[in-house]
């Protein structure tokens, strides 16, 4: 029996017959604040409603027509397999027909339909969400990223004024919510480190113009449309309706995963998430932006959930519900402009002695950013970190280059409140040595992690490594040891000694629970 309260298009289209194709019955209807979708077993139908929330404006035919024919193109990049064709409606009498030849009356998204077990969210839900999807996301979104078009216009958008409007108007739509989910002190303390930030750091802002990071972005990647089919992992529903929620750095997409991850109390996930993407795209200097723009998407978290205490139609247990979880929205805004203490950590150790597998542990139990030499180097060089480097990317003069982006990268990161750790041999006191000045100059603390393991496994280790960027072979272990200085007294402080055949959590706790 259909709803008489819907429109009578939507009332023919939940019945069988309207469809030029067999559906699974019964058909079933969602609702969201502006659009209808229907889902008839095979294929999903997604119709607009005509309304105008003022950054989204659906009112008139020519308006949803438009964004309809919008969401289908860009949503072909992230998930070309799932958005098919856009269908005009035509009306006979009383009678509808999709894809009629007649004037048009309205207009429908046709997509392909994917079980619900595939959505990122339901997947976490129900536990089996895995480190090794989180990974694959990671380069799944540097390699959307990359595709992503950019232009003058588009880069307009990365301007000052721009990117802190909607931030600004966050923070008007809430003032009415202090006292309820929301405090004083955390709405105080995030505007004035939202206003510190714009002020203090407008050349970053121009820097990332500059170097082309603006871009028509997803602009809404969180976990909910994030899904995998036929093995593939695809981003959809992105925004389609509003430019500036789009033309965006792609650190305010990368922010929204992680947020949404961090969320859902999965930090570990998330930081995979963050050193997998920045070590595919380069982009370490983005990092800088990130607590700006994991405060600002989870601010609108709070905000969407606020807004639903003062609609009349929510039950009352539905705005309790809404209430606790805006609160803690709001606690997680806050959170993200807090001053952290930066830390700077350097692996040491010659190849095969579980640097990279340490470092990659540690940097999920304390959040830390995961710098490897290995990545460094092959970015420097202007090559895919699966390819293997030739011997022009080792010579003395490119490992220079490597160890100095690599500590500038560090101190600048650990500077900003940032853990940071440092994965590279440092196989030389100069090397460490330079580290430890840069760091105590800063009054950055700094701790050297000198990664040990017999010669046979380092040996085997690397006769067994495959599907990794390090280039290093066991035929060069010999020269490595050989060639490795020893750490010297003035170092001794620093330093953390760890068998890597051991359990890595009792020899580490001391560093993890710093």
């Amino acid at each position: 029996m259909t709803d008489i309260s819907l429109p009578a298009l939507i009332q023919q289209m939940l019945l069988p017959g309207f469809y030029p194709h067999p559906v699974k019955e019964p058909i079933q209807l969602i609702q969201t604040h502006c659009s209808y979708v229907l889902l008839t077993g095979d294929f999903v139908y997604k119709l607009k409603k005509p309304v105008n929330f003022g950054f989204l404006n659906y009112s008139t035919l020519e308006l949803r027509r438009n964004f309809c024919h919008e969401e289908l193109r860009l949503n072909q990049r992230g998930a070309a397999e799932l958005y098919l064709e856009v269908l005009a409606i035509a009306q006979t009498g009383e009678k509808y027909q999709l894809g009629g030849t007649g004037e048009p009356v309205e207009y429908a998204l046709k997509m392909r339909e994917f079980p619900d077990e595939g959505l990122f969210s339901t997947m976490f839900d129900a536990g089996t969400l895995t480190e090794s999807h989180i990974e694959d996301l990671g380069r799944v979104v540097a390699r959307y990223h990359a595709k992503t078009e950019t232009n003058e216009y588009i880069s307009s958008f990365g301007e000052v004024p721009q990117v802190r409007a909607s931030i600004d108007q966050n923070y008007e739509q809430t003032v009415n919510y202090i006292g309820g989910p929301q405090t004083q002190q955390q709405f105080d303390e995030t505007k004035q480190y939202t206003d510190r930030f714009f002020a203090e750091r407008q050349q970053l802002f121009r820097d990332r113009i500059t170097n082309h990071f603006i871009r028509e972005c997803h602009g809404d990647l969180h976990t909910r449309n994030i899904c995998t089919w036929k093995g593939e992992i695809l981003l959809f529903d992105c925004i389609e309706f509003n430019e500036p929620f789009r033309f965006v750095d792609v650190m305010y997409d990368v922010a929204f995963t992680v947020m949404d991850l961090e969320a859902r109390q999965r930090r570990d996930l998330a930081n995979i998430f963050l050193n997998t993407y920045v070590e595919q795209t380069g982009d370490w200097e983005g990092l800088q932006l990130l607590p700006l723009y994991m405060s600002r998407q989870a601010y609108v978290r709070a905000k969407v959930n606020s807004f639903l205490l003062d609609d009349p139609g929510v039950p009352v247990e539905v705005k309790a519900e809404s209430a606790k979880v805006a609160a803690a929205y709001y606690t997680q805004a806050w959170e993200y402009t807090q001053p952290s203490q930066g830390q700077l950590i350097l692996m040491s150790g010659v190849s095969g002695s579980g640097k990279s597998t340490t470092a990659k542990y540690l940097a999920q139990k304390i959040g830390a950013v995961h710098l490897r030499s290995d990545a460094v180097r092959k970015h420097l060089a202007g090559i895919a970190l699966c390819d293997r480097g030739g011997s022009d990317i080792y010579t003395p003069e490119m490992t220079e280059k490597t160890y100095t982006r690599l500590l500038d990268l560090g101190v600048l990161l650990a500077s900003q409140g940032f853990k940071v750790i440092l994965d590279a041999k440092y196989d030389r006191v100069q090397l460490r040595n330079e580290a430890i000045s840069r760091a105590e100059a800063q009054q950055i603390p700094i701790k050297i992690i000198q990664c040990t393991a017999p010669v046979s496994v380092l040996q085997s280790r690397l006769d067994s490594r495959t599907g990794d960027i390090a280039d290093a072979t066991a035929d060069l272990l010999a020269s490595q040891l050989q060639n490795a200085e020893a750490i010297v007294a003035n170092e001794k402080s620093y330093v953390k000694i760890l068998d890597t055949t051991q359990p890595l959590a009792a020899q580490l706790d001391d560093v993890i629970s710093q």
